[in-house]
């Protein structure tokens, strides 16, 4: 009986697959920064094992019915909405992700990109490389404070709790809403649990960590935006289904809200002609939350895990549940 045979969809390390070569044939994709065209992850799929894909990889019923081997799919992130979870039940296929391990990672992140934009950090930076300093002046690029604000999370998962912890660093009030409250975290971090609207009118800085679901999408649209603080900083480290981009775009032009933080977009990747990308009240990364080298390669190791331990006939260490 042969090897079982995983296909992954971006090029890692071969050194991450050693530990797994003796169990297992690998296949992978040649390119770290292209998709794989779909009717390559079609055909690969149909003589799989196991898959380890990421978010831009479309993992649904038509791929599921072609692929007869398939008994288990390790998502490197800690989001799955590129995942027909139903389909891959009925298929009798095991779904993965990467909770926890990166939680602190895309905390520090989520953080940077809060202080980037009020002060503007990437704006200054811009500033020197096209020679404009031309002498110090007391409100040139003049930003807003951190410390002292009211910061608004919503998504109190491992996430929000970590960027909560970061805030209180900074003398910050900090405000959540959640599905759920979350006592232990209150007592613990001196959080405040708030109804939706009153997060968006109390906060000074408000972080979007929830994950996209059919409740969630189009969370932050024309009416959420016109409740907030006309000096408010938008900070969005989750998906960009949660934001209706238009509105967003609204907001800012009319002075509802003062700026915004992204790291993720409704498609992705943009281009530079992306109506946000050279706004001086718009900081855009190409979703990078995650992204250090320690952290991407655990993310990868679990997922190799899963994998192996699903093929090997055991459970699975991080099922979605």
């Amino acid at each position: 009986m042969g090897k079982a045979t995983i296909y992954i969809t971006r090029k890692i390390p071969e050194t991450l697959l050693k530990p797994y070569q003796e169990s297992f044939s690998f296949r992978m994709w040649e390119k770290e920064d292209e998709r794989v065209p779909r009717d390559v992850l079609l055909e690969e799929a149909r003589h799989a094992d196991g898959l380890l894909t990421v978010l831009s990889d479309n993992v649904d019923e038509e791929l599921l019915a072609q692929a007869p081997n398939l008994k288990v799919v390790a998502n490197l992130a800690v989001g799955f909405d590129n995942i027909d979870v139903d389909a891959a039940s009925k298929h009798q296929v095991i779904v993965t992700n990467t909770p926890d391990v990166l939680s602190e990672t895309t905390a520090d992140l989520g953080f940077g990109l809060l202080m980037a934009t009020a002060r503007r950090i990437v704006e200054a930076s811009a500033f020197i490389e096209q020679d404009k300093w031309n002498e110090w002046a007391p409100f040139l690029l003049a930003g807003a404070d951190i410390h002292h604000k009211t910061i608004g999370i919503l998504g109190m998962g491992r996430i929000g709790e970590a960027i909560a912890k970061r805030a209180t660093g900074f003398n910050m009030n900090v405000r959540y809403h959640n599905r759920n409250r979350k006592p232990a975290v209150e007592e613990e971090l001196g959080v405040i649990y708030s109804g939706f609207d009153e997060l968006l009118s109390e906060s000074d800085f408000i972080v979007s960590v929830v994950p996209l679901t059919e409740e969630t999408a189009n969370t932050f649209n024309q009416e959420a935006f016109a409740k907030m603080k006309t000096s408010a900083i938008f900070i969005n480290i989750s998906r960009g289904g949660v934001v209706d981009e238009d509105a967003l775009l609204e907001a800012l032009d009319k002075g509802e809200i003062r700026a915004a933080g992204l790291d993720v977009f409704r498609e992705e990747p943009i281009r530079s002609d992306h109506p946000f990308v050279g706004r001086d009240d718009v900081v855009c990364l190409p979703h990078i939350g995650s992204a250090s080298v320690e952290t991407r390669t655990t993310m990868i190791q679990l997922c190799l895990d899963n994998i192996s331990v699903v093929l090997h006939g055991s459970k699975p260490i991080t099922p979605i549940k």
